[in-house]
């Protein structure tokens, strides 16, 4: 997911869809005008949301294939405010075959593969009020963008391709901006938090970082497509959480985003956080017993978020430990005791 491998025109339209706020506010009240009801949102639905590089998509993936949930996939791209329409429109296009993300992860992607693309909606409706010039903090939802956002899942559940996709799924990470909101106005719904060990989530981080400066660097369109998708982990675009501790953010700015202390102050920021803020249904999923574990992980997660996991294949992942220099000891260790808590909830 970088935007590379548009052609001219592909691109032109994503720039038209995206780019332009007046535009997608169109095509979110033509789609409105059109369904005009389109059926209840309060539910049990599912909002994955961790720090990046902790196995969110991974694990969207596996959520997706019970076929009980809906979320918004490659082709509902560009106009992902109108999945309805859009989808009437695009359905002559062939899926092709998956390909590697630009992450060069291993993860593979194509038209029918769920994304994360619920951004586009914040960042078109209320983008000016969290996103600032050097950072993303708390997002605090009014009650007109919580009511277009119940709108908007409607129409994401009444574009589903199947009766037994109920459910809403949604891979947000910047969702920990508006914990409090998921929680208090879908008091019935899962809050799933991924996390993974401090050392190596933030080196995969930096990893990512310099592999983003180098595609973005390269093609501005990548770096305008990241922008447009509220997408800020990494790249010449990042922007780190404000969660309200000044003086930890303070730290995290007085290093350089190619060093691996600053992205262990991202890790200790956002994880310490969502440990505090964790209520109702907030459930911490552990990335390392999931890989050594996928199946029995799997089991004990489905059954909190009451899906049969039946049938499911799944299969080991083999991720190496790799070495990682260059960082403080104590800071390390601030980090693996919020990690420590971390796997005691995970285990409740």
């Amino acid at each position: 997911m970088s935007g590379r491998g548009y052609n001219a025109l592909s691109r032109l339209v994503h720039r038209l869809a995206l780019k332009y706020t007046a535009v997608a506010e169109i095509s979110f009240d033509i789609e409105n005008a059109v369904l005009k009801d389109a059926g209840p949102v309060a539910g049990n639905h599912v909002f994955v949301s961790g720090l990046a590089r902790s196995g969110t998509t991974v694990l969207m993936q596996y959520l997706h294939q019970t076929g009980r949930f809906k979320a918004l996939t490659y082709r509902d791209m560009p106009f992902v405010l109108m999945p309805n329409i859009w989808k009437k429109l695009s359905r002559r296009q062939a899926s092709g075959p998956n390909q590697e993300r630009a992450h060069n992860d291993g993860i593979l992607i194509g038209l029918e593969s769920p994304e994360a693309f619920e951004e586009v909606f914040w960042r078109v409706f209320c983008g000016k009020v969290y996103i600032l010039p050097d950072r993303l903090q708390i997002h605090r939802v009014d009650s007109a963008a919580s009511k277009k956002f119940n709108a908007y899942i409607k129409n994401v559940l009444h574009s589903a391709d199947s009766r037994q996709q109920t459910r809403y799924l949604s891979k947000n990470n910047n969702n920990i901006l508006r914990l409090g909101y998921l929680q208090k106005n879908f008091p019935d719904s899962f809050v799933i938090i991924p996390f993974r060990r401090p050392l190596q989530q933030s080196n995969s981080l930096l990893q990512q970082h310099n592999n983003f400066v180098k595609i973005q660097s390269e093609d501005k369109f990548a770096l305008d497509y990241m922008n447009w998708l509220g997408h800020f982990e990494f790249g010449l675009n990042q922007k780190s959480f404000f969660l309200g501790d000044k003086t930890l953010f303070e730290r995290m700015q007085k290093h350089p985003k190619t060093s691996i202390n600053f992205w262990l102050l991202n890790w200790k920021n956002y994880y310490q956080y969502a440990l505090e803020q964790a209520a109702g249904n907030t459930t911490f999923f552990n990335y390392e017993e999931f890989c050594n574990n996928p199946a029995g992980s799997l089991d004990r997660l489905f059954k909190k978020i009451g899906i049969d996991s039946a049938g499911l294949q799944s299969s080991v992942f083999n991720r190496q430990q790799k070495p990682v220099d260059g960082f403080d000891k104590e800071l390390l260790d601030e980090c693996l005791s919020i990690y420590q808590s971390l796997v005691a909830k995970a285990g409740e």
